[in-house]
């Protein structure tokens, strides 16, 4: 009797993690990327996605990781919505293409042993990658507004007083 009741505690123990993995996922997402930078001193990425699963797992605890920084993805409904966000300084991030892995309790933990134990964590498998594009941030005009008024000035005044001086002479 004690061995049924041990298979079946083991069956039903397998189940479930089988059941917590996301089998082929697919990500259908939107992003968000500071561009007007002339006021800023950081430019804030985010990324909303929705994560389907083949199985149809919902509720994942999901990681992600950006260019070497871990971030939490935080959950945003149960339908399996969830959004990434984190900033930079202006001056550090770039145009371009960020790739943000994201990946499963179980893998994030992989990676964790991996940067612990000197290994390279890209040898694990993201769950999924998706990809946020930063067309760039608009730092502001060439030339300030201010110094192009004090050039007109000063040049409205030089033609002012050559035009008298030639007049009075």
């Amino acid at each position: 009797m004690n061995n049924i009741i041990f298979v079946l505690a083991l069956a039903s123990i397998i189940s479930v993690a089988l059941t917590e993995t996301c089998q082929k996922p697919e990500v259908v997402a939107s992003a968000y990327v500071t561009e007007d930078a002339t006021v800023l001193t950081n430019v804030a990425f985010t990324t909303q996605f929705i994560l389907k699963c083949n199985n149809g797992v919902k509720g994942i605890s999901l990681y992600a990781e950006v260019e070497g920084k871990a971030l939490p993805a935080v959950r945003l409904s149960a339908d399996n919505k969830y959004q990434v966000s984190w900033t930079e300084d202006i001056k550090k991030a770039r145009s371009g293409d960020y790739n943000i892995k994201l990946y499963d309790e179980e893998k994030y933990a992989a990676v964790r042993k991996a940067i612990r134990n000197g290994e390279d964590p890209d040898s694990v498998k993201p769950l999924v990658v998706v990809v946020l594009n930063n067309p760039g941030v608009y730092l502001g005009p060439w030339v300030n507004s201010e110094l192009l008024a004090a050039f007109l000035v000063a040049l409205v005044s030089y033609m002012a007083f050559s035009a008298k001086y030639k007049l009075l002479a």
